[in-house]
């Protein structure tokens, strides 16, 4: 039992990890659009600010989601292995 525990949590912690790595490369995405292009320094503030407002409403609750979800899995495979 002890190895699976910790087989699972592994795994959850890679699923994690990937996650987080998937919402960083979406992100690499869209600044290597916004390189090709070319645009002129109103237009990269304008960016800037949009991106400011909209991270806050998409990348933060797909983090907090992707941890949320971990942590209680994490705390459910412990449970088991408790009781």
């Amino acid at each position: 039992m002890n190895t699976g525990l910790l087989i699972f949590l592994t795994v959850l912690f890679i699923a994690a990890l990937a996650g987080t790595f998937f919402a960083f490369k979406q992100e690499e995405k869209k600044m290597k659009q916004y390189e090709e292009e070319g645009q002129t320094e109103q237009d990269e503030l304008k960016r800037s600010l949009e991106y400011e407002t909209s991270s806050l409403k998409s990348n933060v609750p797909i983090q907090i989601w992707i941890y949320v979800i971990t942590i209680l899995l994490s705390l459910i495979a412990f449970a088991i292995y408790l009781f």
